[in-house]
C-alpha cells in the first residue's frame, strides 16, 4: 500500500491491474456440496459436453477457465490452483460448482485404509518368485 503526497492511502498497485477478492469469485461461499471430497490430489476431468461451458451464463470466467484446463488434460485440484493462481479453497468451491453442474467429475485417490496390506503384497511377490 502506498500513499500519495496528500497522505491518502491507495489500496492497489498501478502495475497490478484490477484486483478481485477470492470471496467475490465464490459469491461469498467458503464451501460447496462436494468440497469434502476434494483433496489436493483429487483429479478433475472434463465431461464430454463441456463445449457448452462458455455459453452458460451462470458460469464465471474462472469456472470456464477450469473447464478449459481440464479439457486439455485431467488436472489435480492443486494443479488447478497453481494454474489459475487462486487459493485452494476458492478452487475447491469452483470445482464443486462445476461438479454440481455436471461439467466435470472428480476421481478421488484410494484412501490408504483401502490399499492392500504391505504384508500381502510381499507374500504375493515371494509366491511369484517361488514359481
Amino acid at each position: 500500500m502506498s500513499t500519495d503526497g496528500q497522505g491518502s492511502s491507495r489500496w492497489f498497485d498501478d502495475e497490478a491491474g484490477p484486483v478481485v477478492r477470492p470471496y467475490a469469485m465464490t459469491r461469498g461461499r467458503t464451501t460447496s456440496a462436494v468440497q469434502h471430497r476434494l483433496d489436493l490430489i483429487a483429479v478433475v476431468v472434463a465431461e464430454a459436453h463441456t463445449d457448452e461451458a462458455e455459453d452458460d451464463p451462470s458460469l464465471s470466467p474462472e469456472h470456464v477457465h477450469i473447464v478449459d484446463l481440464c479439457q486439455e488434460a485431467p488436472q489435480s485440484v492443486a494443479e488447478l490452483s497453481a494454474g489459475l493462481d487462486l487459493p485452494i479453497g476458492v478452487v475447491r468451491v469452483l470445482v464443486g460448482d462445476l461438479v454440481h453442474a455436471e461439467f466435470v467429475h472428480v476421481n478421488r485417490p484410494v484412501p490408504p485404509a483401502e490399499l492392500p496390506d504391505e504384508g500381502i503384497l510381499r507374500d504375493v511377490i515371494n509366491g511369484l518368485r517361488a514359481l
